[in-house]
């Protein structure tokens, strides 16, 4: 990534509310830092309220300031909390959507929520269940709202909670570490708000390469 991208990145962020600045939550919660993040990343894995948070850049400055002592915590113990977080959000969010779902499909005169997009959203996650739980993941929002869809479709419970603890081991590992061994390099020290845009982006790649894939396997289906 580029001195320029980073320089084009500021005035995005500055559009952004103080208190979504993943550098102002961690600070500004003091010795509460851990906490609260791990009680956001669960609202963002779970509660559909949640989908606006920060999760990949927090993740980061997380390991970052762990990294820098102001968060004094042994990188294991908080990558191993933060999964844990993540888990029980996708398990929540699962729940919302398989006990709430059926309410509001059922209902014969509601145009918007139509029981055939239950049937559709059970044969994709039949089909392609594990790939979607997985790179969900790395996707903001869309990490927030596939765990209700796949309850909503009542995708089979075992498979959903193994690729979820997959998905969300993968993703705060990832993240938390990144931001914990590149936290000491002086650029990116100075330069969280870039780097938060800069991990924004990337968690988007794996999503269109398999929107490409997915492009393909249609083309060859058609051929």
């Amino acid at each position: 990534m580029t001195t320029e991208f980073a320089a084009a990145a500021q005035p995005a962020l500055a559009l952004l509310p103080d208190w979504l600045n993943p550098e102002n939550i961690v600070s500004g919660l003091g010795p509460f830092a851990l906490i609260g993040v791990c009680l956001i990343i669960f609202a963002e894995c779970g509660l559909l309220i949640g989908f606006f948070l920060p999760g990949d850049s927090l993740l980061f400055v997380t390991g970052l300031f762990v990294a820098t002592g102001s968060i004094n915590t042994p990188i294991w113990l908080v990558c191993v909390l933060l999964a844990v977080c993540a888990f029980v959000g996708n398990v929540t969010g699962y729940w919302i959507g398989r006990k709430v779902g059926p309410a509001m499909f059922n209902k014969p005169d509601s145009k918007l929520f139509k029981r055939e997009h239950v049937d559709k959203t059970h044969a994709f996650f039949e089909k392609y269940g594990a790939r979607a739980i997985i790179l969900a993941r790395f996707v903001p929002i869309v990490r927030t709202f596939i765990t209700a869809v796949a309850g909503i479709g009542q995708m089979d419970q075992k498979k959903f909670f193994s690729f979820s603890a997959i998905g969300g081991v993968a993703w705060t590992l990832s993240m938390t570490l990144l931001g914990f061994f590149l936290g000491n390099i002086p650029w990116i020290r100075n330069n969280i708000e870039s780097m938060a845009i800069i991990i924004v982006v990337i968690s988007i790649v794996p999503i269109i390469i398999e929107y490409i894939k997915g492009r393909r396997e249609k083309a060859r289906e058609a051929a």
